[in-house]
């Protein structure tokens, strides 16, 4: 069947996912981290046995952590796969992500939109610690099913949101993408062929296959956590961002932040300086 707008405020779980620091670590280095110079930066992240510091899960991680709660898509109809990209992610950490965890999540679907040429579908999920049912971390999501769209339905809320302020950023980090970057992010979980199998994402109408969205927003993720977190995941708070063009692997990624107080407005391009992720917003303590 089509699309359903009828599935709006169906919820699903709770569902268990759990992970331990294996899984940590294989994030991490799927959205960039590692030895980047001579001091052993990022080793927190990337490694459990360094005499000097403690394994530390990088705040981001949570966007694939309660991804066991997502079951309630299935209620929005059928779609051809190869025609969904991700839209926009926010995630709100309560707590810092422990290296080994269990979470319970509870999904539901906030919102289905007509955009005519295609389909918006929102969702957001609350992952809650299995043992204690304290609050772990909440996520918001929007999926854009190209195609799907034209029954008629409302368009929803438009309109400029999270937009730089007119003057230069205050910090801007760079990070250089690897040519394989998809191979090792998708071990994580997403095995998605538009990111693996070029006939695939020839499919979608893409030359080759385009980097993980969630894999962009965890580069994002590390640059503000170490720019305007001091690389402590205690401090991040929250960080919500849209996936405004598709970037590919050996993509050179620019974060550029605009703070004031304790949030800032951020936006991630490329080396062509195309915008890739903007509108995008986080607090921190």
């Amino acid at each position: 069947m089509p699309i359903n707008p009828d599935a709006v405020g169906t919820e699903s779980g709770p569902a268990e996912s759990s992970w331990d620091s294996k899984d940590c670590l294989l994030y991490a280095l799927g959205v960039g981290a590692g030895v980047t110079d001579p001091t052993g930066f990022e080793l927190e992240f990337t490694t459990e046995n360094s005499m000097n510091v403690d394994q530390q899960v990088l705040p981001t991680f949570g966007v694939i952590a309660g991804m066991g709660g997502m079951g309630g898509i299935t209620k929005i109809g059928t779609f051809n796969f190869a025609m969904l990209v991700h839209g926009e992610q926010a995630i709100e950490l309560h707590q810092p992500l422990p290296v080994d965890g269990r979470v319970s999540t509870t999904s539901k679907i906030t919102g289905i939109w007509d955009k005519g040429k295609g389909a918006v579908v929102e969702t957001e999920a609350l992952s809650v610690d299995a043992k204690s049912k304290e609050p772990m971390f909440t996520t918001r999501s929007s999926l854009f099913i190209r195609g799907e769209g034209g029954w008629g339905g409302e368009r929803g809320p438009s309109g400029p949101r999270n937009e730089p302020p007119s003057r230069e950023p205050d910090e801007v980090v760079t990070y250089e993408t690897r040519r394989d970057q998809t191979l090792i992010y998708r071990l994580s979980g997403d095995r998605n062929p538009l990111h693996s199998d070029p006939e695939f994402a020839k499919m979608g109408g893409f030359e080759r296959p385009i980097l993980h969205g969630l894999c962009t927003y965890g580069f994002t993720g590390r640059a503000l956590l170490h720019t305007l977190c001091d690389s402590d995941p205690s401090r991040f708070k929250l960080m919500e961002a849209r996936f405004a063009k598709p970037v590919m692997p050996g993509d050179t990624l620019t974060v550029k932040m605009w703070v004031d107080g304790n949030e800032a407005i951020f936006t991630t391009e490329t080396q062509n300086g195309d915008i890739v992720i903007s509108q995008g917003r986080t607090a921190f303590s």
